[in-house]
């Protein structure tokens, strides 16, 4: 058995753990461990694993980014799945190059970023994904699909639905923009930023403001934010509205976003611990691992704020967290 890497700091383990550097080396993985279970991994930074997994965990160390293609306003960047996502970004904003930069900070690599269609302040990696490219495990054959096709929802896509376990995203191209095209109605960028920002500015101030919320993992385990905004109806949010002062929302085709951090600090959560796990005080969408906290102690945590966000507002929030 052999330990699996993940950012809640768990002390979960795999009967195999893989690496390959290349798709011809990911084709052979497959043929060797025909028949057994088997999970592709990116960081480990969005996966709550429940137990010991009894398979094989494959990892890729393909690192590598590429040009595609240029235009007067646009340039198109191949990367691998294996590339950490904030290096991307952080190399993408040296360049001067726009899209990403609302994204600067989030832990994970890019294979992940396509797959669970990341998010932060006012921008989803669908905005930007224009290709994936993907191995079909069935076949060992690669495919590109356009980002059309791959159901980008809010944190959802076809590879965590219809399919799921078929394929192993390889290769995410992104569209950047030349010029600087500023998304700050999200949360307090705008006043963080102040006026005529540029690309780089934005990203040290969403990493500032992220450091201000989120504990480091390599200090405090954690998946990052464990669940997801619910949208709910706007006759649902008129009705808080009038019950509490200053309820944040967001305007959302179908409905209004409500942070489900606010969601939860109203029920008490913040700081609260189940076990050897707790509801971070600075952000209460996080869950944390104090140390030695047991899968146990995360699923309970998150059962109990559910159930009393559910009681409370009778509004449903789900993880946004993969339980393994």
């Amino acid at each position: 058995m052999t330990n699996i890497p993940n950012t809640f700091g768990l002390n979960v383990r795999a009967k195999i753990f893989a690496e390959y550097h290349n798709v011809d080396e990911l084709r052979e993985l497959l043929d060797r461990y025909q028949g057994e279970r088997i999970l592709h991994i990116g960081a480990g930074s969005n996966l709550l694993f429940t137990n010991d997994f009894d398979g094989v965990i494959l990892h890729s160390a393909m690192r590598r980014c590429r040009a595609l293609q240029e235009d007067d306003d646009h340039v198109l960047i191949e990367a691998e799945n294996g590339v950490v996502l904030d290096e991307l970004i952080a190399q993408l904003c040296d360049m001067g190059l726009s899209g990403m930069e609302n994204l600067s900070y989030i832990p994970g690599e890019v294979g992940a970023s396509a797959v669970q269609n990341v998010g932060a302040y006012g921008v989803e990696a669908k905005d930007v994904i224009t290709e994936v490219r993907v191995l079909r495990m069935a076949d060992k054959q690669e495919v590109v699909m356009r980002a059309e096709d791959c159901q980008y929802g809010y944190r959802s896509s076809i590879f965590k639905g219809e399919l799921r376990d078929k394929c192993i995203v390889t290769h995410v191209t992104y569209r950047l923009n030349k010029q600087l095209d500023p998304q700050l109605d999200y949360g307090n960028l705008r006043s963080e930023v102040g006026d005529n920002p540029t690309v780089m500015d934005i990203r040290n101030a969403v990493i500032r403001i992220r450091k201000q919320k989120l504990p480091e993992v390599s200090e405090l385990g954690s998946a990052g934010s464990f669940f997801k905004n619910p949208i709910v109806p706007r006759e649902q949010y008129e009705a808080i509205a009038a019950q509490y002062e200053r309820v944040p929302h967001y305007e959302q085709d179908g409905g209004v976003k409500i942070p489900a951090a606010w969601l939860i600090e109203q029920c008490g959560w913040k700081g609260k611990t189940m076990g050897g796990a707790q509801c971070y005080p600075k952000q209460p969408l996080v869950l944390v691992n104090l140390g030695n906290a047991t899968p146990e102690d995360i699923i309970n945590l998150a059962a109990a704020i559910c159930q009393s966000v559910q009681d409370k507002f009778n509004i449903t929030i789900s993880p946004e967290v993969n339980y393994i």
